[in-house]
């Protein structure tokens, strides 16, 4: 079964590029560019995983995650931060207080980002 694959950012090229290497993959993939509009997509079609920006306005990657957090249906979904916040601190947050699954920094190589995905996804 194909795996979809959400990717949340509020940067269009940054959606883009990243949906052409998983579709090259073999994924599935839905966007939204914004936390809201990510969370409405995720009440009609839950994804197997989801790449998520913290840095965009309104509301932020955290709180998203925080929200998805609170929900039975949405709380085991994985996430992996895709963020240009590079910072060790910003990992350890990510790693060990918002328990995200892995933490990818901008810019990163296609192979990372699929090695990556594979990883968290268990293939």
């Amino acid at each position: 079964m194909t795996k979809m694959i959400m990717i949340v950012d509020d940067e269009p090229n940054t959606v883009e590029l990243v949906k052409l290497v998983l579709e090259t993959e073999g994924y599935e993939t839905s966007a939204a560019y914004s936390g809201s509009e990510a969370l409405e997509k995720i009440k009609t079609n839950k994804p197997d995983m989801i790449l998520l920006d913290i840095m965009m306005p309104l509301m932020d990657g955290w709180a998203v995650r925080t929200k998805l957090s609170e929900e039975k249906e949405t709380k085991d979904i994985p996430i992996i931060m895709l963020t240009a916040k590079g910072q060790p601190i910003d990992k350890m947050i990510g790693q060990h207080v918002v328990e995200v699954a892995d933490y990818i920094t901008k810019p990163f190589g296609r192979r990372e980002l699929v090695d990556r995905v594979r990883a968290v996804l268990g293939e």
